[in-house]
């Protein structure tokens, strides 16, 4: 879910970041398309700075690198293309679609486990079940009828 208002790309209640954070390079698309590949930069090179960021809190940033790291180069710049469309404004929006919604995945905090123990009558379930076990290979060997 994408929603613009003035400057601010508001992803979540909680998280919005700046249309001046991003930085759109229009290059030449690749792959099949005939003259409208080669005359036309309607491709689209969005790179958002995750380091440097003010409005992504810092548990934020550290979880959009562990997931997202393999498109964060060096200089600490996500980097996302998008080519899919034959026009630039439908590339653009197709790019920040894929920003918000890789934001968005590292906005939601993973559910922290807490160690249970095993239930008594689990436990038991499972001697019993073992016990069982015993007994039917006990049967099957050779003299296990004493």
């Amino acid at each position: 879910m994408l929603t613009h208002y003035g400057k601010m790309i508001y992803i979540s209640d909680m998280v919005s970041i700046s249309e001046d954070e991003i930085d759109e390079r229009f290059i030449r698309s690749s792959g099949p398309g005939g003259q409208n590949v080669n005359k036309l930069s309607t491709a689209v090179q969005l790179r958002f700075n995750v380091h440097s960021s003010p409005n992504l809190p810092h548990d934020l940033k550290s979880r959009l690198i562990k997931l997202f790291g393999n498109r964060i180069n060096k200089e600490g710049f996500l980097v996302i293309e998008s080519d899919i469309h034959r026009t630039q404004l439908q590339n653009r929006e197709e790019s920040l679609r894929k920003l918000v919604e890789i934001i968005g995945k590292a906005a939601h905090r993973p559910k922290v486990r807490r160690k249970t123990k095993a239930t008594y009558s689990s436990k038991m379930r499972r001697m019993d079940s073992k016990r069982k076990k015993s007994e039917t290979k006990k049967h099957r060997r050779s003299g296990g009828f004493e």
